[in-house]
């Protein structure tokens, strides 16, 4: 008997339909003897919705982020009560669960908060009656147990992650629209193909990169503590997928693990995009020491990530050009941020652009083969594609460029490195 997290995206729960195919796969896994707790998203457009009203219902106030965490929350808690609903119904003793009520303790960031800790018993003893478990994912109860608390968007995979580990899971599985991560986007290059597996580290790369398939701080998680995910599709028929088995890893979707089962590393395993990057250059800065730290310490205290940075001398020796990137809706409370610690900065003149995307190579065989780089810059000059800026690390390879070239960047790169299909 082996004891299973699954884990349903919006998309598989979109409607009740859905919710049934869904309680179909779960029945796959008790069936076959397996303790089974399943963590779900809001169905599909919920959140969104949700978020719209708080937004509505704020109209030029800011909305009070405790409050907008009760109203987003209550989406996976109706999801929560129709799966378990339509599992009684198959005959399958369910029973659903708030963050809550578990509890799942998070910090006290509402609409961003962080696990700070589960305990798995309660969780443990209602799989022990035979009952499926099933929680609401994106939300816990901040520390002193008074307000629910949510973690971000995409929040249900890292819940499912850190209950998977609370209650010392087998492995978890994250039911998806895609049947697995694959080496880019499939909708952009149809010769893209499922990786097999993919290690801890790529996986963490890719979805901070752009990869929508994990979540970045599920990935951080299961990594920490050597937790098994595998990414499925809740579209495949239930009953043509093989139950889990205790120690036993059938060959279906991806498994992300720890890099020392992977056989075979390939340079370069997969290519990640994001469009949604926005560069700013701050032109002619007094060259002198501290310049850095007043440009980017003001964003850094406005809680706004900064990623690329390029530095450019000019040709007189006493002034800077900076460049670098931002989120592209951060662009415009960058900008304001930057023109307000003028006076910290000097004088200096701005420029701004939002059409721009950030591709990436990744893999861990980076780490053994000399010239990736070079490779990725020849190829892209072949094309006509100018470099904005770079970053790298061990395992990594980001270029910025203009957002119209992306697609023939992807295409180009996936088929440079070896990853197109046969």
């Amino acid at each position: 008997m082996a004891l299973v997290v699954m884990k349903f995206g919006g998309t598989s729960v979109a409607d009740t339909d859905r919710i049934r195919n869904v309680a179909r796969h779960i029945k796959r896994e008790t069936d076959a003897g397996n303790q089974v707790a399943v963590v779900v998203s809001a169905m599909a457009g919920t959140t969104n919705q949700l978020v719209a009203w708080t937004k509505g219902a704020a109209g030029e106030s800011v909305v009070e982020p405790r409050e907008y965490d009760a109203v987003v929350a209550t989406g996976e808690q109706v999801t929560a009560g129709l799966l378990a609903i339509t599992l009684q119904a198959m005959g399958i003793a369910a029973r659903s669960w708030c963050g809550w009520q578990i509890p799942i303790v998070t910090t006290d960031a509402h609409c961003s908060a962080r696990i700070a800790g589960i305990d798995g018993a309660a969780i443990k003893s209602c799989l022990a009656t035979g009952e499926v478990a099933v929680v609401t994912g994106f939300q816990g109860i901040e520390p002193d147990g008074q307000r629910i608390a949510t973690l971000g968007r995409g929040g249900s995979d890292t819940s499912a992650v850190a209950i998977a580990v609370a209650i010392e899971a087998d492995v978890c599985d994250i039911y998806t629209d895609v049947d697995g991560v694959y080496t880019t986007d499939p909708r952009m290059v149809p010769k893209a193909q499922r990786l097999a597996k993919v290690s801890y580290e790529e996986m963490l790369e890719m979805a901070s990169l752009g990869s929508k398939v994990l979540q970045t701080r599920s990935v951080e998680l299961a990594m920490t503590n050597g937790m098994r995910v595998r990414v499925l599709s809740s579209f495949a028929e239930p009953e043509s997928l093989e139950p889990v088995k205790k120690g036993a890893w059938p060959e279906i979707g991806t498994i992300v693990c720890d890099e020392e089962e992977i056989v075979e590393h390939q340079t370069v395993s997969g290519i990640a995009y994001a469009k949604d990057e926005a560069k700013i250059t701050i032109l002619r800065v007094d060259d002198k020491p501290g310049v850095a730290a007043r440009i980017f310490g003001p964003l850094a205290e406005a809680n706004i990530n900064v990623d690329m940075i390029v530095q450019n001398v000019t040709a007189d020796g006493a002034h800077t050009d900076m460049t670098f990137t931002v989120p592209a809706s951060e662009l415009p409370r960058s900008l304001k941020v930057l023109n307000a610690a003028r006076q910290e900065i000097g004088d200096f003149q701005v420029a701004s652009s939002a059409d721009v995307a950030k591709v990436s190579i990744i893999g861990i065989g980076m780490r053994s083969h000399a010239g990736v780089a070079a490779r990725m810059f020849a190829a892209l000059s072949e094309k006509g594609i100018n470099i904005i800026a770079i970053t790298t690390s061990e395992i990594k390879i980001s270029v910025l460029i203009d957002a119209a070239y992306t697609e023939l960047a992807v295409r180009t790169l996936h088929s440079t490195y070896g990853l197109d299909a046969e």
